[in-house]
């Protein structure tokens, strides 16, 4: 497994990671390492997220299969009133 050095690391951001492994009960390194797992995407993961957009998009524009207009708040409530 690849080890990763961080040099010049400022003082406030270590504090932060050190502070934040500690309410999660892990190392700081344990804690970086859930941290990039987090925020950033393998290639498998980003192929994921493009086959999700290609399949949203996919889905956006397929034509509505009613041409019926939906009642707006205030029809629906005037239809109710005149029952």
């Amino acid at each position: 497994m690849p080890t990763l050095y961080v040099e010049n690391l400022p003082e406030d951001l270590y504090e932060a990671l050190r502070t934040r492994a500690r309410e999660h009960g892990k190392s700081i390194s344990a804690e970086v390492t859930s941290l990039l797992r987090e925020n950033v995407p393998t290639p498998d993961e980003l192929a994921r997220r493009r086959s999700l957009l290609q399949c949203a998009l996919r889905l956006r524009a397929r034509r509505p299969r009613s041409t019926r207009r939906f009642p707006t708040a205030e029809e629906m409530q005037r239809e109710d009133r005149l029952r």
